[in-house]
């Protein structure tokens, strides 16, 4: 048992609360536990929700130059100081340092996306539509909303939604997962000395009690969520119900289509990267490749000649994969792998029996590829969020198109191919939200959005970009006439924006 108390963030500080309470945060490198994370009562979480709604007025006022340039220096200090952020990560969810790092790196591209916000929230204008009547468009904030976080990115995924929620001038509640909460903590302590003011950033550690009480406390004014899709669809009727805007991405079961004309090293290294990277602890992890035609024996031939000489081991000395987050989630991905042996499918690497290069209590399972998986194996039909790349055979185009349309995710899938004409083909016919061709993850840049469709998103608007913009804005039109001109004073000075 330890005694450090991961607490949440109130007013600019560390607020510790009145529950006693908590929750063990491990090292899933080593099994040990690592911290106690606080689990808030009704009554902190209302204190945490409070703060923000106090911060709200004076932070919507506050002129877009001053708001921008806080969001500037916090993108300076999360630039310089990232690496002690990626550390706090692998301690407490198991990813490598470069993978920790490249998820900030995403994140911060959310941040500089926000830094235009002062051209991202201008409006329109019309000059005397009727006679001497104009008329003209605002947007303005909503103002105290939630954010609900899942364990596999405390960084990226928190930074989808709160830059562009800040810059817009709403106040942000943050509920991080118990799983890994430190992050957001030092996150809040980074908004601080960027010189944000107390009560715009806010941290509410725990658990449902947490969730339900920003579902349906009424100061807080919209709800953005990442996890799977029975909680989102949950976190989405609960909060809709309430009366908030709600946009909850949840799972995913993401297809790689690779056709016979495709470059078969190319798609391996693809494969490998898209398919065990983060452990497959990712909403965009490939996880189904789907081989059309005879090409299959000699695809995965090349995919296993890639996973063999795999580290799997602790993030910090340099393995190329990490454990997964928990002991739980562990056996249960493992427990996946034995039904598809069990139903007859081809365990061709098997990640149970990984030696790793790390603690002998750690949560390890090794890259696992397994061949002739068929639609009905519960490996295939349920989201895994595991190190587990599943093949599948078919014959033809029309086979793999309609495997990815028949299934109820539509997160994001992937098409291998050197034909122009197939790759705009299936651009076109997939239902998925986000496509990549001859990309194996196609999360698309800060300034588009991210989002699937089907069961993988709930609510209509997409994460970043300018629906991020539009989510965490409302607008209004105006319609003025001045019968009299207005005369200012004199000022020779030059004019500063303030």
């Amino acid at each position: 048992m330890t005694d450090n108390v991961i607490a949440h963030w109130v007013d600019g500080k560390p607020f510790a609360g009145t529950s006693d309470k908590t929750a063990p945060v491990t090292n899933p490198a080593t099994g040990q536990v690592t911290g106690q994370v606080a689990l808030a009562t009704v009554e902190d979480a209302r204190t945490v929700i409070a703060s923000a709604a106090a911060a709200f007025p004076g932070w919507r006022d506050t002129s877009l130059a001053k708001r921008t340039a806080i969001i500037f220096k916090f993108r300076e200090l999360l630039n310089a100081k990232k690496g002690e952020l990626a550390e706090i990560i692998t301690a407490e969810h198991g990813k490598v340092l470069s993978d920790a790092l490249g998820e900030i790196s995403r994140g911060q591209e959310v941040v500089e996306f926000a830094c235009g916000i002062p051209h991202l929230l201008k409006g329109g204008f019309t000059e005397n539509a009727s006679t001497k009547v104009d008329i003209y468009s605002i947007r303005q904030p909503l103002g105290p909303v939630g954010i609900i976080s899942p364990f596999n990115f405390p960084a990226m995924v928190p930074m989808w939604f709160f830059p562009i929620a800040i810059a817009a001038g709403n106040t942000v509640v943050l509920k991080p997962s118990e799983k890994d909460p430190t992050a957001s903590l030092w996150i809040a302590a980074l908004w601080e000395e960027a010189g944000l003011p107390p009560g715009v950033f806010n941290v509410l550690q725990g658990d449902k009690v947490s969730v339900d009480e920003l579902l349906e406390n009424k100061s807080i004014k919209s709800i953005s969520f990442v996890g799977s899709t029975p909680i989102a669809q949950y976190v989405y009727s609960t909060g809709t119900a309430n009366g908030k805007r709600v946009q909850a991405l949840g799972g995913a079961k993401n297809h790689a289509i690779v056709l016979p004309d495709a470059d078969l090293d190319l798609a391996a290294d693809a494969m490998v990267n898209a398919g065990f990277g983060s452990a497959g602890e990712r909403c965009m992890a490939i996880s189904a490749l789907v081989a059309v035609g005879n090409i299959a024996d000699d695809l995965v031939a090349k995919i296993v000649e890639r996973t063999t000489p795999l580290v799997t081991g602790d993030g910090t000395r340099g393995a190329d994969m990490g454990p997964l987050v928990t002991k739980a989630h562990r056996d249960k991905v493992a427990s996946y792998v034995d039904a598809g042996e069990a139903a007859g499918a081809t365990i061709v690497v098997d990640g149970r029996t990984v030696e790793p290069d790390g603690g002998a209590d750690g949560f390890w399972l090794g890259p696992t590829l397994i061949d002739n998986v068929t639609t009905d194996m519960s490996i295939y039909t349920d989201e895994i969020f595991g190190p587990v790349l599943s093949v599948i055979r078919v014959d033809t185009y029309d086979e793999a198109l309609e495997l990815i349309n028949s299934n109820p995710y539509g997160n994001g899938t992937a098409i291998f191919t050197n034909d122009g004409g197939a790759a705009r083909r299936f651009q076109n016919e997939v239902e998925v939200g986000m496509i990549g061709i001859n990309v194996p993850i196609p999360v698309p840049m800060a300034y588009y959005s991210f989002g699937g469709w089907k069961n993988s998103l709930f609510g209509d608007t997409h994460a970043h970009g300018m629906e991020g913009v539009h989510f965490f804005t409302r607008g209004k039109a105006v319609t003025s006439r001045w019968l009299d001109p207005s005369h200012g004073g004199i000022n020779l000075g030059f004019p500063e924006n303030d």
